[in-house]
């Protein structure tokens, strides 16, 4: 199986790798390689309705290469929950092999206030992270939810959640 992950973003492939190698539908010898696509929404997509569309169009411009038997598009954003206070981190991944396609959300993630604001005011997550922290590249390797629980949900595994649900209806047969 050729498998195109939507990004060059190197913690994107390796979560859908860990995905793929944990599920016991998918061969142990499948191919993933990271795609850099555009994702048709903004450099920071606000709201789960621009996440999931970034996602979704990561994915569909994999498939128009016509070299991968699934596409998956991984876009993480910040949106605002009904019902709970603050700005959150969401991360959204979509599988498509051209006839079927799937959703997940990974896990969302309050941003603390000076960082929500400055995302609010217009800086993108990743920026703001590399100068809170005083690093680059942060989105690389642990990203904004390494840095938010302490090291213990780093960015690989959160976006994994993601992939997982999204590979939902290619895994099992109870879609």
């Amino acid at each position: 199986m050729y498998v195109g992950v939507g990004s060059g973003n190197p913690v994107k492939r390796r979560a859908v790798e860990s995905v793929l190698e944990a599920t016991d539908a998918f061969d142990s010898d499948a191919t993933v390689e990271a795609v850099p696509v555009d994702s048709g929404v903004s450099e920071q997509p606000v709201g789960h309705a621009e996440t999931v569309r970034g996602a979704e169009t990561r994915a569909a411009n994999v498939l128009e290469s016509g070299e991968y038997d699934l596409g998956v598009g991984i876009e993480g954003g910040v949106a605002r929950v009904e019902g709970a206070s603050g700005l959150f981190l969401v991360m959204w991944a979509a599988v498509d092999d051209g006839e079927t396609s799937g959703l997940g959300s990974g896990p969302s993630l309050r941003l603390p206030d000076a960082i929500a604001a400055r995302v609010e005011s217009g800086e993108e997550l990743g920026p703001v992270m590399d100068d809170v922290l005083g690093e680059s590249d942060v989105a690389k390797r642990q990203g904004a939810a390494g840095a938010l629980t302490g090291g213990s949900l780093d960015r690989q595994s959160a976006l994994a959640a993601a992939v997982s649900g999204a590979l939902g209806p290619f895994a099992t047969d109870h879609y």
